[in-house]
């Protein structure tokens, strides 16, 4: 977009291709997710010359078409390949022809379509995140707000396999979805959500990651010297009670062994990838209009073919 606005601030552009420098690859991209910090990305006021066009997305996935000098990653050419983006002015996921950190990179599995794949990168590497920062030893009890959606979903079947006790929120419609996730317990998702939390897990769980940004309402469920992690900052109520861990994935987009293991899961079926739809790259307003729907589950995915 060249000014910030809603939906219909999104249009097609030619760009100039981006150089590609040591380290780096060149992606022609086939599959780009939208995710709800592109709307963020799309809306917030410009900053700077350099904001003139500002491009979002933050994770895609497509062909490896040119490998820049001293590039550490065992890709060559024509390799299929997911990867998450940081998106800067002209810079972002919503590009057919795109440069990255090989670091940032990791091949598609076999069985796995480039559609499927462009939704793991960035909401997968998120969920990783938050499992390590949480840092909770095998038997512990973590919860999760949102664990229907992408990042509380990935973020449910690590922290099972992680061997963690795991008590998600849920709607009815979503409740069979988080069980076959591996969640322990399934808790109502809405207002009531902490005070069962407290009543069936006596002083509170060990740690929460706040998939449903409720912020410092989520803090209770927790017990005295427990971490609560965030995803979008934290404008609580500063208690001291609990550590509050903000995390930000663009900190982490090199992050190449979680990327690889990440993708080595996707392919083994130990996580499971939901795509809400598919749209062609020109019709990315309707894909960011999707984003204030409720009852969407899973991501929709630009293509550019």
């Amino acid at each position: 977009m060249t000014r910030p606005g809603g939906p219909d601030a999104l249009g097609t552009l030619d760009l100039a291709a981006e150089p590609i420098g040591p380290g780096q690859v060149r992606i022609r991209v086939t599959s780009a997710t939208v995710n709800p910090v592109d709307a963020v990305i799309r809306s917030r006021p410009r900053q700077d010359e350099a904001d003139a066009v500002r491009v979002p997305g933050m994770e895609v996935a497509g062909v490896i078409t040119e490998i820049g000098p001293a590039v550490d990653r065992p890709v060559t050419t024509g390799d299929a390949v997911m990867a998450v983006v940081v998106p800067s002015g002209e810079h972002g996921g919503y590009r057919a022809d795109l440069v990255v950190p090989a670091r940032s990179v990791a091949k598609i599995p076999a069985g796995l379509s480039d559609v499927q794949a462009a939704t793991i990168p960035m909401n997968g590497l998120t969920a990783r995140l938050a499992l390590d920062t949480l840092a909770l030893p095998a038997g512990a009890t973590v919860a999760v707000t949102g664990a229907a959606g992408t990042v509380g979903g990935y973020f449910v079947q690590l922290a099972k396999q992680a061997g963690l006790v795991v008590v998600a929120d849920a709607a009815p419609q979503d409740e069979s979805f988080v069980r076959d996730c591996g969640a322990d317990e399934v808790v109502p998702r809405g207002d009531d959500f902490v005070a069962i939390v407290r009543r069936r897990h006596r002083g509170g769980v060990d740690g929460l990651l706040d998939a449903a940004s409720l912020e410092a309402a989520a803090l209770p469920a927790v017990k005295d010297g427990g971490t609560v992690v965030t995803l979008r900052g934290y404008e609580g109520d500063g208690t001291g009670r609990v550590r509050v861990a903000p995390i930000f994935v663009r900190d982490h987009a090199e992050a190449v062994a979680e990327l690889d293991r990440l993708a080595e899961l996707a392919g083994d079926g130990r996580l499971t990838v939901r795509v809400a739809g598919r749209l062609p790259a020109s019709r990315a307003a309707d894909a960011h209009r999707s984003l204030g729907r409720r009852g969407i589950r899973g991501r929709f995915v630009l293509r550019f073919d």
